[in-house]
């Protein structure tokens, strides 16, 4: 499987509104690719498509290596899913939270992989800390513990780091690369270029289209811009006029 995912004509609609218009998507396997592109600009609806939390109105593809449109179940059970807003129990500890993620993902040998993930996030202090008391870059933690938890082969982040002090945005990274060097592939969308700069691919959408796609240097190369900030206001609003 050279490709994550590989999906063309993924579109989606809302009460006669195209989110999502016909894009296609490929993700190499064990890379990190930032999702970038104004906010309504179909980020969040194509990744919740991506992990079978959406049906597409229309488009095919695979998604490890499963059929987009008839495997759903299969793909959700391994993918990792990292909402925008924190999306777990705040009147459960972080332990409770885990135990609950583990349920549902039915694991085996529960207790070891609670402990080796409590360890490995450096949560295992905080684990019996409530929820709704943590910091928000503990609580950034747990929710990629959770996400982590089944070991999933593709990890698809919401503005994960939105709101997060520079340090934990920093250790959040580190993190990312280092799942990647296991071979985790990982879609990431994110408004901060510092965090654009560290992923192998780069995509831009605007209103439910991708406007340009490749590394840092090659867009910056394309556009002749001095900075990936330049460019990604170069293809937004210079190259993108509002047609496909």
């Amino acid at each position: 499987m050279s490709y994550a995912v590989d999906v063309k004509n993924l579109t989606k609609r809302f009460q006669g509104h195209t989110i999502v218009d016909h894009i296609g998507i490929r993700l190499p396997c064990g890379q990190i690719c930032g999702f970038l592109g104004p906010n309504g600009g179909g980020k969040t609806t194509t990744i919740r498509m991506l992990c079978g939390l959406l049906r597409p109105d229309e488009g095919e593809g695979v998604c490890l290596g499963l059929d987009l449109g008839r495997d759903a179940d299969k793909i959700r059970s391994r993918t990792g899913y990292m909402t925008q807003k924190f999306s777990f129990w705040e009147d459960l500890t972080v332990r409770e939270n885990l135990e609950f993620v583990a349920k549902m993902f039915a694991m085996n040998h529960v207790e070891d992989r609670l402990r080796e993930c409590l360890r490995n996030f450096g949560l295992t202090l905080r684990a019996d800390q409530l929820a709704g008391e943590l910091s928000g870059g503990w609580r950034q933690r747990l929710a990629l513990a959770a996400c982590i938890l089944h070991e999933p082969e593709l990890l698809l982040l919401d503005e994960p780091t939105a709101g997060v002090d520079p340090k934990s945005r920093r250790e959040f990274w580190n993190e990312i690369k280092e799942f990647t060097n296991r071979g985790l592939t990982t879609l990431v969308s994110t408004h901060y270029m510092d965090e654009a700069e560290r992923c192998d691919k780069i995509i831009y959408i605007a209103d439910g289209h991708i406007v340009a796609e490749g590394s840092a240097g090659e867009l910056m190369e394309k556009s002749g811009a001095g900075s990936l900030e330049e460019s990604f206001i170069y293809y937004i609003d210079e190259v993108w006029k509002g047609e496909p």
